[in-house]
């Protein structure tokens, strides 16, 4: 009998710890808006504005970094995230002004695409056998919601023992640390026709652009990153002001969570956790159905729950509610986008495609978190800017629906 591939190997498992620590840092930003607001006197803009920086700055950094890691090799291309990440961080911690902080915020945008999901996916997908890739990459994008989990409600703790410049340079040296795990990290070559093995970096992306299903792709991560990180930066504050109180005697009150601040930092770990599962349910589902209709249906639900949320009364209740039913959705995307790309144009250059892809995912996250922070500071509440959600959200939906899952052809050069 054929011994069946392992799915856990050790690149699944060490690239799943390093999107965790990754993930955990960049998904508690949000939980620092009021404390830097407030020590400064800045206006909300100012800080959204820096995290919006860093989605872009992200966005731009992720397929130079998947191109960077296919030509010098994944590790190299990791450590230098990863240092690229710490010294933003450290930086970060000294800004006293929000040009400074805004600036240092660029580094750890390239830092976090450096070590998050363009270039570890690529690695983990090349690793992993035809029968279990779908369900790797699910695995290693579950990783990021896990440190979500986590991530908020530890700065929140860290904040409550130390200033937020220390907790800076102490998660610095959390992304350091995922460097030791490394030397386990060895991806084999990825499996490729001759053709495919001839075609250039350059070839491949000229092909890809000129693919109307790649463009369709690349507008529909729009919205993934819009909603994404709008919530990211801006939920905890948006709940911590806006949410009913939590009263005594309830089951948020028994168990500690006595403050509306308190619930939003929970509420990032909820949309995490409950992510964890729904990621891992995309991944299987791709397995089985066509992921254009998945995706389809994945921005569908989002945009209903973000539509119905706004609508009714803001409480601890309907907080929970919305963040289990969106953390359902979060990261779904990921393994169908990545997997949809790697199955259309293969694997040999799938970093620097799905890198190009994710940019569109990182102008959403950009528009998001500036919008969010400007539109407060003009109106004193986010309302319009969860209506623009709903409507980029119905966008995505719809142009997933032509795209064409069948494998590009390879031109081989004459």
């Amino acid at each position: 009998m054929e011994k069946q591939p392992s799915l856990f190997t050790p690149v699944l498992l060490v690239g799943c710890f390093i999107i965790l620590v990754s993930f955990a840092i960049r998904a508690s930003f949000g939980v620092f808006q009021i404390p830097v607001a407030e020590e400064f006197g800045w206006l909300r803009t100012e800080f959204s504005l820096a995290i919006a920086i860093q989605n872009l700055a992200w966005g731009i950094g992720q397929p130079i970094f998947g191109a960077m890691a296919e030509k010098i090799g994944d590790r190299k291309a990791i450590i230098f995230g990863a240092i690229v990440y710490a010294a933003g961080l450290v930086l970060s911690s000294t800004a006293v002004t929000p040009g400074a902080i805004q600036l240092y915020e660029v580094l750890v945008g390239f830092g976090i695409a450096g070590t998050g999901f363009g270039v570890i996916l690529a690695v983990v997908g090349r690793a992993a056998s035809d029968e279990n890739r779908s369900m790797s990459l699910a695995i290693a994008t579950a990783a990021g919601s896990a440190g979500q989990v986590v991530g908020a409600p530890v700065a929140e703790w860290l904040l409550g023992l130390f200033p937020w410049q220390s907790v800076f340079l102490i998660f610095a040296a959390a992304i350091l640390g995922t460097l030791l795990t490394l030397p386990l990290m060895r991806a084999p070559t990825p499996p490729a026709s001759r053709a495919e093995l001839e075609e250039s970096l350059g070839g491949i992306l000229l092909r890809a652009l000129r693919d109307p299903s790649f463009v369709l792709i690349f507008i529909g991560f729009f919205s993934c990153g819009y909603q994404l990180a709008f919530i990211t930066a801006h939920f905890p504050a948006f709940v911590t002001e806006m949410c009913g109180p939590i009263l005594p005697g309830g089951v948020l009150h028994d168990i500690g969570i006595t403050s509306t601040s308190a619930l939003g930092a929970v509420s990032i770990g909820v949309i995490g956790l409950a992510n964890i599962g729904g990621t891992l349910a995309a991944g299987w589902a791709g397995k089985h159905w066509p992921r254009k209709y998945l995706l389809a249906g994945i921005y569908v639900a989002r945009t209903v729950a973000a539509g119905a949320f706004i609508m009714l009364p803001i409480t601890p209740a309907s907080v929970l509610i919305f963040s289990v039913v969106m953390g359902a959705l979060w990261l779904a995307t990921v393994p169908l986008t990545s997997g949809l790309v790697a199955h259309i144009y293969g694997l040999r250059y799938m970093g620097t495609l799905y890198g190009i892809v994710f940019f569109s995912h990182q102008l959403g996250g950009f528009l998001g978190v500036w919008l969010g922070g400007r539109m407060y500071d003009i109106h004193g509440d986010y309302t319009l800017v969860w209506w623009i959600g709903v409507g980029v959200g119905a966008l995505s939906a719809i142009v997933h629906l032509p795209v064409k899952e069948n494998r590009a052809p390879v031109v081989a050069p004459a």
